[in-house]
């Protein structure tokens, strides 16, 4: 299980080191791609595999199916870790993240989440402002 969140730099050949403490649970390869509010995804193989799965299943007679199994599926790209632990960010992955010199890397159950640390800043104060009130709601899940 990912959790945590750590600080790093991007280096000028668009690499980034991954916390060891992740690495060990995604092994040798892992799979980058879109995620929600404007971040990466990046799930072991096997995570990923099983998303996949669940994404192919969605009906392609709808139109919101299709269209995020396709940002989905079309974004993600196979990264392997160098020696030093790092991996490449694609540019399109980068900009669709907006992601400049320094991210957070976030550890959020089943995947890990790459920030741009500005906007993980932004999203983080905000969700703090309002932690009663997702509590509450999340209440009603069981939670």
């Amino acid at each position: 299980m990912f959790v945590g969140e750590y600080k790093h730099s991007v280096d000028n050949k668009k690499r980034l080191a991954v916390p060891a403490k992740f690495r060990a649970d995604l092994g040798k390869t892992a799979v980058i791609t879109r995620g929600l509010d404007q971040c990466l995804f990046v799930f072991s193989v096997e995570e990923w595999e099983k998303l996949a799965q669940k994404l192919g299943s969605l009906p392609f007679s709808q139109a919101d199916a299709r269209s995020f199994v396709r940002l989905m599926l079309s974004g993600a790209m196979e990264v392997e870790f160098d020696q030093l632990g790092r991996i490449l960010l694609p540019d399109y992955l980068k900009t669709y993240a907006g992601i400049g010199k320094t991210v957070v890397i976030t550890g959020v159950f089943n995947r890990l989440e790459v920030w741009d640390e500005g906007h993980w800043g932004d999203y983080k104060d905000k969700a703090e402002k309002n932690v009663g009130d997702l509590a509450e709601k999340l209440g009603g899940l069981g939670i």
